[in-house]
């Protein structure tokens, strides 16, 4: 059975950091891209970044280039969502997301696997 669980998840003020982490279970995670996706009361999911298989592959959103990063680490089968800046349009619930084939994807429909979500509030 596949879990992705996520955590990290809080209340930050504008500007500060939080770093969310997936760690997965029950499938060969060195194989998997990894996928990180958003969303706000009343907005649809949003894509915000994604890994390949490797960790060497990465894109993110407009949204968020240059203010997060996403990495992963297979030995400990866990991808991470390092967040910095973060603003008020970044409250969301954030939810981690596994791919079978191994891409780092940017749409929702390759994504075969997803975890629960957790909450990010910014307040200003």
């Amino acid at each position: 059975q596949v879990q992705l669980v996520v955590s990290g998840g809080g209340v930050v003020q504008v500007g500060g950091s939080l770093r969310l982490s997936c760690a997965a279970s029950g499938l060969t995670f060195r194989t998997v891209g990894m996928g990180w996706f958003r969303q706000a009361p009343g907005k649809e999911r949003e894509f915000v970044a994604a890994v390949n298989w490797s960790g060497g592959g990465t894109v993110g959103s407009d949204s968020v280039k240059g203010r997060f990063t996403i990495f992963r680490d297979n030995a400990k089968n866990t991808v991470y969502l390092q967040m910095n800046s973060l603003k008020p349009e970044d409250t969301a619930v954030y939810s981690c997301a596994a791919d079978p084939s191994g891409r780092a994807s940017t749409t929702p429909w390759p994504y075969q696997y997803w975890g629960q979500g957790t909450q990010v509030t910014v307040s200003s």
